[in-house]
């Protein structure tokens, strides 16, 4: 499936300066770990439109052209704008995954590159901080740790509210 415009500068512009510093930022991640491989990564911003979840998704593409199993994750669920990046329905996604069956199969959607697996939020909760601090939350970073070797969470900026510190507690 085509992104759903020219922001995955990874997929859209795959040779352009933009997209080579991405895999930079890919390498450099992979340097700083090398003593433990990363296998799960938080991205939040000080503010909104700052452009987080295109930076992610992004590196995401990156993590997945070299050869990882990748599942990116929205977990901005009040603001969530990864399944608009990928063009990818919005009706199941991590919140429908939490209060079903965190230790289930989570609705991950199958995106151009074969490598890389995307969980949208769902739909939005009444309750974000409290669902992303859940024990379901735990036990779903768990799972999905299962599935992919690489998993990367798209968090709400942390001026704004405080589900990025929240969920980091969790991975």
């Amino acid at each position: 499936m085509a992104p759903a415009n020219d922001l995955l500068v990874t997929v859209s512009h795959p040779r352009s300066p933009a997209a080579e510093a991405y895999r930079t930022l890919r390498t450099n991640i992979q340097f700083a770990t090398l003593d433990r491989p990363v296998r799960t990564l938080l991205v939040t911003s000080a503010s909104p439109d700052e452009g987080k979840s295109v930076t992610l998704a992004n590196l995401a593409v990156t993590f997945a052209q070299a050869g990882h199993d990748v599942v990116l994750v929205d977990a901005d669920l009040r603001r969530p704008s990864v399944h608009t990046l990928f063009d990818l329905p919005n009706e199941r996604g991590l919140t429908t995954f939490l209060l079903e069956d965190p230790d289930g199969q989570p609705p991950l959607q199958s995106v151009a590159d074969p490598g890389l697996r995307v969980l949208t939020s769902g739909p939005l909760p009444h309750n974000p901080s409290e669902l992303l601090g859940s024990q379901r939350m735990e036990r779903a970073v768990q799972r999905l740790s299962e599935l992919a070797e690489v998993v990367l969470f798209d968090a709400p900026p942390v001026i704004a509210v405080a589900d990025a510190p929240v969920l980091a507690r969790k991975l």
